[in-house]
């Protein structure tokens, strides 16, 4: 993984209260606003892009930025340096809610952000609105993204398709000689096909949005709550889904947010099943870790990330540079490789070298109907007509879940 002395990894796995509060905190400091307008931007899109300013700073998600350290074959900074002068520095970030708490607190260029965090960044005046006709190579994004709602608020992009992809059911398939159907292995405790009880073996993710996968169990499971969008949860819908959670409480082992600790823990710690990311999946078939994973009937939720820029970015020229280089085939295919994610440039997925013939239909590039993409649940959620429970209620029950 790309550091720096400044920028290094988070690779903590404590779950307590210290680590949390201060998120939260801030989180409710930025989501306030998001169900109202949104504020007028404090910084306007430079009226052309300039020379580089020597260095940037991004903040991003594990896998998501190499240099070929981990794997010399995965390698779209160092060009970019050469071809730019722009010297890159990252940060690798564990959950959405880490991602605003750092763009908060000012300093970087850049985030690659999921979009349960993308409008609290909108709304919270911390990214700058982007001019597409800087970034010659936006007519090349996949339709279905160029005005996704979670970077666009009335007709202007606060930022540029990264990647997307489904959260996945990671399995031991060991444990599993054949796929799980159901979340119900991670959700209901029962007898896994070794016959072994599958309490303490799950791991459930540490972060609020979790919850709309609780939701999005329940859609299929009791249609009598009458879910029909995860992240537009009613009072009575949005306690179902804390219950199921709290049943759940029961089962889970750890609440992973350190990919490379989950990586440990179906290693060496008895896991067996989890919600994951592509990434994890790669990382332990690499290490000749028998798992598989699958996409259940429920269906999943997922994440179609943005790369946005700061509304104070200190290098906005780098960051213009690498907003255009990060859309370039070779770019999105080599990170659709090496995190197992989908890329958001379509010929990206045509003749790659690491990809393969069949890589994007691998990485699920056939889902994106199935997939219920990460956005910040509001309480205005009809236009007036219908009140939802907001994050901020989301961030606060979902702790005391985890904490009880």
């Amino acid at each position: 993984m790309l550091t720096s002395p400044s920028f290094q990894p988070i690779h903590s796995v404590a779950l307590g209260l210290k680590r949390l509060l201060p998120i939260c905190l801030s989180l409710f400091l930025l989501v306030v606003n998001v169900g109202g307008a949104i504020a007028s931007p404090s910084v306007s899109p430079p009226p052309s892009v300039g020379p580089g300013e020597g260095e940037l700073l991004i903040l991003a998600w594990p896998g998501y930025i190499e240099r070929g350290e981990t794997d010399p074959g995965y390698d779209w900074v160092t060009d970019f340096e050469k071809e730019t002068s722009c010297q890159v520095s990252v940060k690798t970030v564990a959950t959405s809610d880490e991602m605003v708490t750092l763009m908060n607190q000012g300093r970087y260029d850049l985030v690659t952000a999921s979009g349960d965090a993308t409008r609290r960044l909108i709304a919270g005046n911390k990214v700058q609105p982007i001019d597409i006709d800087l970034v010659p190579s936006w007519e090349t994004v996949d339709p279905r993204l160029q005005n996704a709602p979670w970077h666009t608020v009335d007709g202007q992009h606060y930022g540029v398709p990264y990647q997307w992809g489904s959260n996945v059911l990671l399995y031991n398939s060991a444990t599993f000689p054949d796929p799980p159907t159901s979340w119900d292995v991670v959700f209901e405790e029962q007898t896994l096909p070794d016959g072994q009880s599958n309490k303490g073996r799950v791991q459930a993710y540490d972060g609020a949005i979790y919850i709309a996968d609780a939701a999005l169990y329940l859609k299929a499971h009791r249609p009598d709550l009458g879910i029909t969008d995860p992240y537009e949860l009613t009072r009575p819908q949005f306690k179902a889904a804390i219950d199921l959670l709290k049943q759940q409480r029961q089962l889970v082992s750890r609440y992973w947010h350190d990919a490379n600790v989950q990586v440990d823990d179906f290693t060496n710690e008895g896991v067996v099943a989890s919600g994951s990311w592509p990434f994890q999946v790669n990382l332990l078939k690499g290490n000749q870790v028998a798992v598989s994973s699958v996409l259940p009937a429920e269906g999943a939720t997922g994440w179609a990330d943005t790369t946005m820029i700061h509304a104070q970015a200190p290098h906005p020229n780098c960051a213009y540079q690498w907003l255009e280089h990060s859309l370039s085939p070779q770019v999105q295919g080599a990170v659709a490789a090496w995190f197992g994610s989908v890329p958001t440039v379509p010929n990206a997925c045509v003749g790659h070298p690491l990809l393969g013939p069949d890589g994007c239909a691998v990485n699920g590039v056939d889902n994106f109907e199935k997939i219920s993409f990460w956005r910040t649940p509001v309480a205005d959620c009809g236009n007036g007509q219908r009140t939802c429970v907001p994050y901020s209620e989301w961030a606060s029950s979902y702790l005391a879940v985890m904490g009880s």
